[in-house]
């Protein structure tokens, strides 16, 4: 943006485990003026939130006007890596995500669109879910508006935050303590997801955002929204 005017801001994903610390970042930011979430059902996020409600994204083209009006947008949804099959991860990954995307980017063609990607992100990759987000960036850095691809690696749940997946809610258990010690001691390892939130802020604000930041320099961001 770069000025001083506070942002509006389209969350997607905002009840994933990421969204839900975006969200309260976006909340408790002064640099957010609204903050409206797309949901597929209504009343998806509790609270006073403006909802856009679209039940298939792949239809955001759909939407028109609805999407007008936001400085940035800040894409946080997406599949479990762990436990889905590559034909759906692929889609809502790949498929859903550039249609938001595009639709997003032909209502606010000033705007920066900021994804949620993940370490090591490489379309070369043999890795699936690696190369699924490899080539979602790669697609994404082709729209005609400024796009900023974050890559955190593990990424701690927030009070108050946590995952809706049943087969990763033991895992948030146990790692939660040890992934807050990790986050000071090996920042480019882990984060949290209201420091992804406060990065974003921070990118979105910039006339020239970078268009790689990996999980080191969001632990930055969050702690100074200055930090280059």
């Amino acid at each position: 943006m770069g000025s001083n005017k506070a942002m509006r801001v389209l969350l997607v994903g905002a009840t994933g485990l990421v969204g839900q610390g975006v969200l309260q970042a976006c909340l408790q930011s002064d640099d957010v003026a609204q903050v409206s979430v797309l949901v597929r059902r209504p009343g998806s996020v509790a609270g006073t939130v403006d909802q856009i409600v679209l039940a298939d994204f792949l239809q955001a083209a759909g939407l028109g006007t609805a999407l007008s009006g936001f400085d940035a947008c800040f894409y946080c949804a997406g599949a479990p890596p762990v436990g889905t099959a590559e034909a759906e991860y692929r889609q809502v990954t790949l498929a859903v995500t550039l249609a938001v995307a595009e639709a997003w980017a032909a209502a606010n063609p000033d705007g920066c669109f900021l994804y949620v990607s993940g370490a090591h992100a490489d379309p070369r990759s043999r890795i699936m879910p690696l190369r699924v987000k490899g080539e979602t960036e790669q697609a994404l850095a082709r729209l005609p508006l400024r796009t900023v691809m974050l890559r955190p690696a593990g990424v701690r749940p927030v009070p108050g935050t946590g995952t809706r997946h049943a087969l990763l809610k033991p895992f948030y258990v146990l790692a939660r303590p040890l992934m807050r010690v990790a986050e000071g001691v090996l920042p480019a390892l882990t984060t949290s997801n209201r420091a992804i939130g406060q990065a974003m802020i921070a990118l979105a604000r910039w006339p020239a955002p970078p268009a790689v930041v990996e999980c080191a320099q969001i632990n930055r961001l969050a702690r100074d929204p200055s930090a280059r």
